[in-house]
């Protein structure tokens, strides 16, 4: 079977098909972070980030490529989380312009599409790494320039393509030496070899190529797998190390409620609704605004949920899910694959799932100044909060903002000038992204990539100084201080010289794993060790959701007795993952 050209329905067909294909192995382009820490989010973010664009694709498909791959386009642009999902969008966003008032494209420009989308790309990332999403496109799109001047029949072209980047794919460990030390390929350039799959697969099919969520992955169709994948050895979830009976809050909720619906019986309030969810259950979050909460918990007793949401107005779009039953399935099938987020998970534009805290200014005054953060944990946020951070969008690893979250942050403040503090690598290619969507506006984003990073530098902004000055004595502030942060290792590796076991936990020091033990409290006190030069530093400690208060507390009287001269705070910082966050300085 040949084919000439490429029009609308077929650049769809092609997105659809590869989308489903990044889904379906989106928790196997997870596990290949090279931190074998439980959060890594790049499959997520690149899923999360396509999802955003088929939705908008969904509903203003038309039979022209050039208008289908603008549809797309704004939509990954908007929807774009991480970096790895940023990158994405401006590959497509490159493929968009180059297609541009075309209604079908051949070979020639289909490449030429391709090469445009990495131009794109490189150009957006002040410091492009090589071993990379971008290397693998990159050396795809050359291959497919070359390609396209000694064919016309544009399946045979995404055979090629497909091939070079698997190829390049299977090169990364060779240009990024962290790779190979670890022993996996780059995860957000598998992401996109798994979407090329989708391309070639729904180029080959023709119709029957539109995505179902039970349709088996290309390799399952009886198809060669890539020889990429097949070399990665597998890795176990945490799912497998967990008892079905250990779930304590078993069913997992999701729902709205309207308040200007139903016979309301009292006036919502916010924290008083969530002390209640929080009598029998956990996981909670409560996204609120004038007219609609989002609401989500695990919970005991689903019943008391519903009836308590019943009081504020009329519940709509309910989910829940038995997070025993989906784990016994699991265990069924292997114990090692983690529940999946729905396919094209619907995007709120009304209530956006990341803004957790607004302080409105006068409506008559413009303020000065307004500073936006992202955080992960409720203590988190309150202390960003009492900075004079203006919006705390919720987030961090697994949880990364959109760069429609930031958009919408910063068209909701009344200032002059905005201030953003990522607080972590993965998210500030998405604000940055955000900051040239709305070029009407004033915004500085600040090199925050820790939660630390971020406090120290709201500690440090002053209402009465200028832009510059805040700027400058902010940024001082990220690169004086120290961060450290303890979580678990989800699998056995090797990583600058350490030996690392599954289930341990690690300590790490800025960017960098430097201890590690079975215990949490000694692989405490090693990061501690490394992060406290003189013993009069001052240590912040945030301690998160998983904390125990006897370990907090062996902890606190072991710095007393270690640094008796460092002035030690001990926060609830409520966060996710990571048992304690370190500051030091």
């Amino acid at each position: 079977m040949r084919k000439l050209s490429l029009d609308g329905a077929d650049f769809t067909s092609m997105v659809l098909q590869g989308a489903n294909q990044l889904h379906l192995h989106s928790e196997h382009v997870n596990s290949l972070n090279v931190f074998p820490v439980p959060d890594g989010d790049t499959g997520t973010n690149m899923n999360l980030t396509m999802a955003a664009g088929v939705n908008e694709l969904r509903e203003k498909s038309s039979a022209s490529i050039g208008k289908s791959a603008e549809v797309l386009s704004k939509g990954l642009l908007m929807g774009a989380r991480g970096n790895s999902g940023v990158i994405l969008s401006q590959l497509f966003r490159g493929f968009s312009k180059s297609v541009t008032g075309l209604d079908s494209i051949q070979s020639v420009q289909f490449a030429a599409a391709l090469q445009n989308g990495v131009d794109t790309a490189y150009k957006a990332v002040v410091k492009p790494v090589e071993g990379t999403i971008l290397t693998v496109a990159k050396e795809a799109a050359k291959h497919a320039v070359y390609i396209a001047r000694r064919t016309t029949d544009v399946i045979e072209l995404m055979q090629e393509v497909l091939e070079k980047a698997k190829e390049a794919l299977a090169n990364t460990p060779n240009q990024l030496p962290v790779l190979k030390q670890v022993g996996v390929v780059d995860s957000g350039g598998q992401g996109l070899v798994y979407i090329y799959e989708g391309f070639l697969s729904a180029l080959q099919l023709g119709d029957t190529a539109i995505p179902d969520a039970a349709r088996p992955a290309v390799e399952d169709q009886g198809k060669r797998p890539s020889a990429v994948t097949s070399a990665i050895p597998h890795t176990h979830a945490a799912q497998s190390q967990l008892s079905t009976e250990d779930i304590e809050f078993l069913y997992d909720m999701e729902f709205f409620i309207q308040l200007n619906l139903g016979n309301a019986r009292k006036k919502f309030d916010e924290q008083l609704f969530r002390k209640t969810l929080a009598r029998n259950g956990d996981s909670i979050i409560v996204i609120a605004d004038d007219e609609i909460v989002k609401v989500h918990v695990h919970s005991k007793t689903p019943g008391d949920v519903l009836n308590e949401a019943l009081l504020y107005g009329e519940i709509t779009k309910i989910n829940i899910l038995n997070m025993r039953e989906q784990h016994r399935d699991l265990l069924a099938d292997g114990g090692d694959v983690t529940p999946m987020p729905e396919l094209f998970p619907a995007i709120d534009h009304e209530v956006s799932d990341f803004i957790e805290t607004v302080v409105e200014p006068p409506a008559d005054e413009i303020a000065s100044y307004g500073i936006i953060s992202v955080s992960m944990g409720q203590g988190i946020s309150d202390i960003f909060t009492s900075l004079g951070v203006d919006i705390v969008l919720s987030g961090g690893q697994t949880m990364n903002p959109s760069t429609e979250d930031f958009v919408k942050a910063i068209e909701s403040i009344s200032a002059q000038h905005i201030f953003i503090l990522p607080n972590n690598s993965n998210i500030i290619l998405a604000a940055q992204q955000s900051k040239e969507l709305v070029p009407d506006r004033d915004v500085t984003v600040l090199p925050a990539k820790t939660i630390p990073q971020g406090l120290a530098a709201a500690f440090a902004f002053q209402e009465d100084e200028s832009v510059q000055v805040n700027a400058e004595a902010m940024e001082q502030a990220i690169a004086h201080v120290q961060s450290g942060q303890v979580t678990y290792s989800i699998r056995d590796t090797n990583l600058d010289g350490l030996d690392i076991k599954a289930g341990h936990y690690i300590g790490i020091h800025n960017s960098k794993i430097v201890a590690t033990k079975e215990s949490l409290v000694e692989t405490c006190q090693g990061l501690l060790g490394q992060m406290i030069d003189n013993g009069d530093e001052i240590v912040t400690v945030l301690v998160g959701d998983d904390a125990e208060q006897a370990t907090t507390e062996e902890l606190t009287a072991w710095m007393a007795e270690q640094y008796p001269d460092a002035e030690v705070e001990i926060h609830t910082g409520g966060q996710p993952i990571y048992h304690y966050i370190f500051s030091v300085e």
